[in-house]
């Protein structure tokens, strides 16, 4: 798997996923906050299936070579 996710767009995605899960203990409590954990996963790994389907890449390193 090649990186296609770039730093600035991983900080975004932690700070999401991390936004998405506090929302399962504060405020609305619903199960869809959830969805955070894939989102920081997909930060950590610096790999977006979505990404590689579409073709995009906001790792400048990677889209270099």
């Amino acid at each position: 798997m090649e990186k296609n996710i770039g730093n600035l767009d991983k900080m975004l995605r932690i700070v999401i996923g991390l936004v998405l899960i506090a929302l399962v203990f504060v405020g609305p409590q619903t199960i869809w906050g959830w969805l955070g954990v894939p989102v920081i996963l997909i930060a950590l790994f610096g790999w977006c299936p979505l990404y590689k389907v579409l073709g995009i890449s906001t790792c400048a390193k990677c889209s270099e070579s």
